[in-house]
């Protein structure tokens, strides 16, 4: 019998349950379009796309040392801004104080953390697999991985919310051309 040796595609030591700025994408399996489609360039929710942005929004909801920022559901990935706050309560840090030498790196904890990233996709992305498999699409599955950035400085996270907002008037574009399908 193989062996596969997963990867992780995380920043290596990176504890991802510190407060930051996360930027991620979540991409259906094999990228089918099930949550709606770009009409005059813009997003059009179905059902399922709208139980995925219920879902999403809820995040917030459930986990209190969580924000979220710009968000887009498209017919077949979530591009979001995370934000995870661990000083609840507090004044929040501005952006442009987070860069990889201003803050201590520490290492990534054996067990998952229940308010690390991972976690939230994880618990997100199983909460609307189960909806939608209720709701009629019961092979629906979600990719195995995500993928995510840790947004550094208040340059970035302008470039990556102009990304957000525009993605529906490139969908043409990148659906023509398979290079075109990395993100930012």
């Amino acid at each position: 019998m193989e062996k596969f040796d997963r990867h992780s595609i995380r920043l290596k030591d990176f504890d991802y349950s510190q407060s930051w700025w996360y930027y991620v994408t979540i991409c259906t399996q094999n990228h089918i379009e099930l949550l709606g489609e770009i009409k005059n360039n813009e997003m059009v929710l179905n059902e399922f796309g709208k139980l995925v942005e219920e879902e999403w929004n809820k995040t917030k909801t459930i986990r209190k040392n969580v924000e979220l920022d710009y968000y887009i559901i498209m017919p077949n990935h979530l591009h979001g801004i995370i934000i995870i706050d661990n000083a609840v309560g507090a004044t929040r840090w501005v952006v442009q104080n987070i860069s990889s030498k201003d803050r201590a790196i520490e290492p990534i904890a054996p067990t998952l953390n229940s308010n690390s990233l991972g976690s939230i996709i994880g618990q997100f992305k199983s909460v609307t697999t189960k909806r939608i498999r209720k709701a009629g699409i019961t092979e629906f599955k979600w990719q195995r991985n995500y993928y995510d950035r840790i947004i550094r400085n208040e340059k970035e996270l302008f470039n990556i919310r102009k990304y957000i907002l525009q993605n529906p008037l490139k969908w043409a574009l990148e659906k023509s051309s398979p290079e075109n399908l990395d993100v930012i």
